[in-house]
């Protein structure tokens, strides 16, 4: 994986998690452990999460399958293309992009799904029940997921798309524990002022591609390594 696709997929969680305060920061609050000692509190924030973090990166190990088939096709440079101007048009144009960021009709049977698993969840008080809600949360259409998960694409392996995927899910690690610790300080109006600052990002995010897909080379026809054989001629 490219070495700055790393700190592109932190930033890229870190300026997301202020969205996902707005999204996600309900479910937080309504864990069990706000009522217990900081240890419990800590310990089932840091599950919940890091339950998030993980189906990130089975999301992205998904589509990771996808980028490497293209990357063995020659055509994960005009991916790498397509998501950044996706992201720049999504930036310049928001409303007109916002409807395909919405999950497809056809899953709406099985977010419900999700949604009433959640519903259960949020009165347990053991580790694997957080862990499986945050899994759970991971699931759930997300916008801001989608685009990271196409970014995910210009690793080109299952491998490395998961990581991103994982490292994203960290960036939105130090928002959400906030929303646990320090909820009355997170107020509507401290959300709306940093998720002001997400579409530059998600801008800058997009240039990158843009750049990254000048970087790709195309792999050249194998040149013959065998020696060619000695014709004698006689005289």
């Amino acid at each position: 994986m490219n070495n700055a696709l790393p700190y592109l997929a932190l930033t890229m969680g870190l300026l997301s998690s202020f969205h996902c305060m707005g999204m996600c920061g309900p479910i937080a609050l309504a864990l069990p452990v706000q009522k217990g000692s900081a240890w419990q509190r800590t310990s089932g924030l840091f599950v919940y999460n890091f339950g998030r973090a993980s189906s990130y990166a089975m999301l992205g190990a998904a589509t990771g399958i996808f980028g490497s088939a293209l990357a063995l096709m020659g055509y994960l440079k005009y991916v790498s293309v397509l998501a950044g101007l996706f992201m720049l048009a999504y930036v310049l144009w928001p409303k007109a992009f916002a409807g395909l960021l919405i999950a497809p009709g056809f899953l709406r049977k099985p977010v419900n799904l999700i949604k009433k698993r959640m519903a259960a969840l949020l009165h347990s008080r053991k580790l694997h029940g957080w862990f499986l809600l945050g899994s759970l949360n991971g699931l759930l259409p997300c916008g801001l997921v989608y685009l990271a998960l196409m970014s995910s694409l210009a690793t080109g392996s299952s491998g490395a798309a998961s990581i991103f995927m994982f490292v994203f899910g960290m960036g939105t690690w130090p928002a959400m524990m906030a929303v646990g610790f320090f909820k009355n300080w997170v107020t509507p109006a401290v959300r709306n002022k940093f998720r002001q600052v997400t579409p530059a990002f998600i801008a800058i995010a997009g240039i990158w591609l843009l750049y990254r897909s000048t970087l790709f080379e195309y792999p050249h026809a194998a040149q013959p390594t065998a020696n060619p054989i000695t014709e004698c001629h006689g005289k």
